[in-house]
């Protein structure tokens, strides 16, 4: 059986909404993701400037991966995204996004995670929360 790393590195470069804005994972950790995403034209809002919706997406991915970064095997393999929430800093102006995500926190069948964009600069254009709630 499958664990539950082994089932998102998976999941998100077959997932279509990743594939249409681009998100691809960089690395994963244990309670620890890091995701790219690559600026594109499609992904503007005005002139280069990423849409804050693309952002968010990436955020809501980057703690989804997080909290699916552990070893164990899952009774069942679903979840979903309980919260979320996001704070913009700065605009992303044609610039490639990377999110840091690790989970605060893990209970019984939630987990709490922290996510951070930052620009190529290491400049933090959002940061996020997200609670994702497992089966």
């Amino acid at each position: 059986m499958a664990t539950r790393r082994e089932i998102i590195e998976q999941f998100i470069p077959n997932s279509p909404h990743a594939g249409q804005l681009g998100i691809r994972v960089v690395s994963l950790g244990n309670d620890e993701a890091v995701l790219e995403l690559p600026f594109k034209p499609e992904l503007a809002t005005l002139g280069e400037v990423v849409h804050g919706g693309a952002i968010g997406s990436l955020i809501d991915t980057a703690a989804m991966a997080a909290a699916w970064a552990t070893d164990e095997v899952p009774e069942n393999p679903a979840g979903s995204t309980v919260s979320l929430s996001v704070n913009f800093t700065s605009a992303a102006n044609g610039v490639d996004l990377r999110a840091t995500a690790r989970v605060a926190r893990r209970g019984g069948r939630l987990s709490f995670c922290e996510v951070a964009v930052t620009d190529p600069d290491g400049v933090v254009v959002a940061h996020g929360i997200a609670t994702y709630r497992f089966g």
